[in-house]
């Protein structure tokens, strides 16, 4: 695929974003849907009560029209695009429920755990059906070494899926932070499907770098939106896919250094807590022990991107070695 043909799906999906998001945003104002704010939460996040959330219907659809209609034109309407597009609908309708429900009924909280888990595990079962059925193998790529699994690979696709979903929902907190790591995370991976001409791959991860580019211009602080878990659990479920269909799992334990950190530092911060009965950070995800540090929003965004374009140069760097 040319260069000059790899802005169109950019553009479009970006296009459809920026144009889109004002209506969506102003509908949430006119009927005073707003975010509800966790109570646990630092007290300074009070004053972001009431801004819309949801945001990442408008890129997920943005994502999914041009997708289809760029696969259309370049005749890579593939069974891999198909499956790729499913995960991202479906971890997004979960996601979607959950902010429905925590925004209609007035609460903090809307799918249980088990209800979320549930769902995703469907969706990864399908996920690797399909995969199987495409012809791929039970291998795993662990740092390059190809490591046969047999049908414990499912075991691995589930988890995979699962749990990157979680960690980009969990590393939704502050202002712009996960549209600006997934703009990062999408665009390593737009690299790395075009070097293996899995152009299909590479159309839908420019699509929704674009849709994150046109989010970020109304989501980064002060946020006249929130992406919601609609938008993150979608993300982190879609990055999960993509690695696995260009056979390079083990790339986005550093593309998605920042992801991983995350959620280590909750599953860290319950262990202590309840072995010790002591807090290892300040506030967890680790991105709030930051901010009651007092480092700013722009801070923490800054500094983990650059950690996240650090850790994907050195990915990119390994992958071309």
């Amino acid at each position: 695929m040319e260069w000059t043909k790899m802005i169109l799906p950019l553009a479009s999906s970006f296009g459809i974003t920026v144009a889109t998001m004002p209506l969506f945003i102003g509908y949430f104002q006119a009927k005073k849907y707003g975010q509800e704010i966790r109570d646990e939460g630092p007290k300074w996040h009070n004053i972001k009560a009431g801004t819309p959330t949801m945001g990442g219907v408008v890129f997920l659809v943005a994502s999914v029209i041009t997708a289809l209609w760029v696969g259309l034109w370049q005749q890579q309407l593939t069974p891999s695009l198909f499956i790729l597009l499913f995960v991202l609908a479906l971890y997004g309708l979960l996601g979607f429920l959950d902010d429905f429900i925590k925004i209609f009924k007035k609460r903090n909280m809307g799918l249980n755990s088990l209800q979320k888990l549930i769902g995703q595990i469907v969706g990864a079962v399908i996920f690797y059906l399909v995969f199987l059925y495409e012809g791929n193998a039970n291998v795993l790529n662990l740092f390059g070494l190809s490591v046969p699994l047999s049908y414990v690979y499912g075991l691995f696709v589930i988890f995979w899926l699962v749990g990157f979903s979680n960690a980009v929902n969990l590393t939704d907190g502050i202002d712009g932070l996960v549209s600006g790591l997934g703009t990062i995370s999408f665009g390593t991976y737009a690299i790395i499907a075009w070097h293996q001409q899995q152009i299909d791959v590479l159309i839908l991860c420019l699509s929704v770098v674009g849709g994150l580019i046109g989010f970020f211009l109304y989501n980064h602080k002060p946020a006249k939106i929130f992406m919601g878990d609609v938008g993150s659990l979608a993300l982190g479920g879609l990055l999960a896919a993509i690695s696995i269909l260009l056979h390079q799992e083990w790339t986005l334990l550093l593309i998605g250094l920042v992801y991983v950190i995350e959620t280590a530092s909750v599953m860290l911060q319950v262990a202590s807590f309840k072995l010790t009965g002591k807090r290892i950070f300040k506030m967890s995800p680790i991105h709030h022990h930051f901010e009651m540090s007092g480092w700013s929003e722009w801070k923490i965004d800054s500094v983990f991107w650059l950690v996240a374009l650090g850790c994907s140069a050195l990915t990119l760097f390994i992958y071309f070695l």
